[in-house]
């Protein structure tokens, strides 16, 4: 699928936003990826929809958006992407959010939760309050070693992500050379954006139809995760992936499939 990228400037940053799918698709679908990850890496993902129309971006410090002056928390980033979609012309739309992406979405279904059909979420948590993966996985993505160097992606991957890409050298190859790192203050400011952040207290006012999708195998977001989020939201369903922390790229045409069906099926009309 094509990624026809272009930049937007709102509020004094600058976005690289990608749009992909039919123009005149009946939903769309904003999607908020990992962190340190680019448009470039969801591709093998967006290129399962048939009949959606679907918005990415490289969040500010990644990829083709420059580093901003100073961190930012993720309420800011929200702000901004509501102005994005308006500079778009786009009205409602279904957010997806995958790891660190999921936080985004979270965020911005409950800070815009008028603009919005339905969430989903992919290997994620609701940030602080959360049931960690293991330890020294976790020390590993502190650094953004894994984005900047290629052979040090396919030395890692394996045991970091877990599932599939023990056996899809291919894949995460793909996925190493897809990358384009920002730079390391960018990195650091994803990561700062996510200190002390929490969705707990108020997922339960989430009221938009939520799918949530937990990796079986995966060593950074135990799947449990998902059953905490799902249990504080009224109008949520958890399912379940036969594999590590990378579903979304290893079984992608599946993924995409439930993604697509669930956004057609459940999406909630304008009122």
């Amino acid at each position: 699928m094509d990624i026809k990228s272009e930049t937007i400037t709102v509020m004094g940053q600058d976005w690289n936003v990608g749009v992909m799918g039919p123009d005149d698709a009946d939903q769309t679908l904003l999607l908020c990826n990992g962190i340190g990850a680019s448009i470039e890496t969801i591709s093998p993902f967006s290129d399962h929809f048939k009949r959606t129309r679907l918005i990415a971006f490289d969040v500010p410090g990644v990829g083709k958006s420059p580093t901003p002056f100073s961190p930012y928390r993720l309420t800011n980033l929200t702000r901004m992407l509501d102005r994005i979609l308006t500079e778009l012309g786009v009205g409602r739309v279904n957010v997806f959010g995958v790891s660190w992406g999921g936080a985004l979405a979270q965020q911005f279904v409950h800070d815009f939760q008028p603009r919005c059909r339905s969430l989903t979420l992919a290997a994620t948590s609701a940030g602080m309050v959360m049931v960690p993966g293991k330890l020294k996985i976790l020390r590993k993505l502190v650094t953004q070693k894994r984005y900047e160097n290629p052979e040090h992606m396919m030395e890692i991957g394996a045991e970091i992500y877990g599932g599939d890409v023990a056996f899809n050298k291919e894949l995460l190859r793909g996925h190493a050379m897809a990358m384009r790192a920002g730079d390391k203050r960018g990195y650091t400011y994803q990561l700062l954006a996510g200190v002390g952040w929490t969705s707990y207290l108020w997922l339960g006012r989430i009221k938009v139809p939520t799918l949530i999708l937990m990796g079986e195998k995966d060593p950074i977001i135990p799947s449990i995760n998902g059953k905490i989020m799902a249990k504080r939201m009224p109008n949520a369903t958890v399912e379940t992936v036969p594999c590590g922390h990378m579903f979304v790229l290893t079984q992608a045409a599946d993924v995409a499939d439930r993604v697509e069906a669930f956004i057609h099926d459940r999406a909630v009309e304008p009122a």
